[in-house]
């Protein structure tokens, strides 16, 4: 019988622990090592985790690089509007007599509404007076020249008289001198006379000239002031004239600021004039390409089925909304039927370039930040790292990266999670 199997046990000794220390340390570096294998292969397993993940070719957007003319346009919806549209304000302050309503064909120079202003015309009647006062006034200083002028050759004619006789009555006595025939101091009487008739003429000739001069500045101040008043009657009935507002061009009545016997204050906003000989179509045009966006540009302008040729007119200096404000006039005649605000399509050619490589626009541009891009080979999709320049509405200009005939993913890549190649099922 057998009890235990004590007499089978053996002692072992224990292993030394050198031994032990560097069994641990082989271990750690076993697993560094597995660490940095993984590390390595980690690409080409995702590339080969990719490539095996396959993707529908129908859930994806494919174009073909091609080699030809790139077009930079704008486009967008514009609205008709007038080139010319003036608004018609208030002169002065009045009651408004409306000729005409909102939508009315007018003529250039008919009268669209008349201002009442009672005080206006009472000051226009009162100037009128003071006008025909002072008109009188200038005829009293014509008539009172004439009669200075008459009084002052009188009084010259008369000393001139005086003086010839003085001559006459000096000679008379200086012959009767001569002959013994009168005394010395008749002769002398006669001189003294002569000399004062002399003074008296040179005293009219003087005063002649002087009493002139004076009527004629008086005269020629009253018709001053008569023409001073004149102009400011002429600039009250320009101002009464003024009331009645005529239209500065030939189209429609656009919008009525005011109703029938409305009282307006001077500079009020009475009604606006659309000239539709001259209409524009106006467009808002985003920030970023209104920076290249010039005067003279061609465009195309298309409704009612018709399309026409525009060329870009004015481009308003403001931003609005991250928005410009861009006018387009037709290039030609002018078409028919047009209505004020009604909405067209408009496309600008901004850049045209000939012999490029294109590709069509698509979502890959904003995933890849137009950097990179799915390319087909051998059915797959690789990605490629390319360099792309001048977009369009419709196609964009490849730089770098592509070649003619190739096929790019340019919509659906999204679903690629950014793997560097999947597979395209058919």
């Amino acid at each position: 019988m057998i009890r235990d199997t004590s007499a089978q046990d053996q002692v072992l000794q224990a292993a030394p622990r050198r031994l032990k220390k560097w069994a641990g340390l082989g271990a750690a570096l076993a697993t560094l090592a597995l660490l940095a294998l993984l590390a390595w292969a980690a690409p080409s397993l995702r590339q080969q985790l990719g490539a095996a993940e396959s993707f529908k070719r129908e859930r994806l957007t494919l174009a073909t690089v091609e080699r030809g003319s790139l077009t930079r346009d704008v486009a967008g919806e514009g609205k008709v509007v007038a080139a010319v549209s003036p608004t018609l304000y208030a002169a002065n302050a009045g009651t408004v007599s409306l000729a005409v309503q909102a939508g009315d064909s007018v003529k250039k120079g008919q009268v669209l509404l008349t201002l009442a202003s009672p005080d206006l015309q009472a000051r226009l009647a009162q100037e009128r007076s003071n006008a025909d006062g002072l008109k009188s006034e200038a005829l009293r200083a014509e008539a009172a020249v004439r009669q200075s002028q008459a009084q002052a050759q009188s009084a010259l004619d008369t000393a001139a008289i005086a003086y010839k006789s003085a001559q006459n009555d000096l000679a008379r006595q200086a012959q009767a001198f001569a002959a013994g025939a009168t005394a010395k101091s008749q002769m002398d009487q006669a001189g003294d006379a002569l000399a004062r008739a002399e003074v008296v003429l040179k005293q009219a000739q003087s005063l002649q000239g002087l009493q002139l001069d004076a009527t004629r500045f008086e005269l020629q101040a009253k018709r001053q002031a008569l023409e001073r008043q004149q102009l400011l009657v002429k600039d009250l009935e320009r101002q009464l004239d003024e009331l009645r507002l005529r239209s500065p061009v030939d189209g429609q009545v656009g919008q009525l600021f005011v109703s029938e016997r409305m009282s307006v204050a001077k500079d009020g906003k009475l009604l606006s004039v659309i000239d539709l000989s001259a209409l524009e179509v106006q467009m808002q045009v985003a920030e970023s390409f209104a920076r290249e966006l010039q005067a003279g540009m061609p465009g195309e302008i298309t409704g009612n089925g018709k399309q026409w040729a525009g060329k870009v007119s004015s481009i308003s200096p403001e931003v609005v909304n991250n928005e410009v404000a861009a006018r387009l006039r037709f290039d030609g005649a002018l078409p028919e039927q047009l209505r004020q605000n009604q909405r067209l399509s408009v496309r600008v050619l901004l850049d045209r370039r000939e012999g490029v490589l294109t590709l069509a626009r698509g979502s890959f541009i904003e995933e890849g930040g137009g950097h990179s891009a799915y390319v087909l080979q051998d059915g797959q999709a690789v990605k490629r790292a390319i360099r792309l320049g001048a977009q369009g509405l419709a196609k964009v200009e490849v730089l770098e990266g592509l070649k003619p005939g190739e096929q790019v993913v340019v919509s659906g890549a999204d679903a690629f999670r950014g793997a560097e190649r999947v597979t395209i099922a058919n």
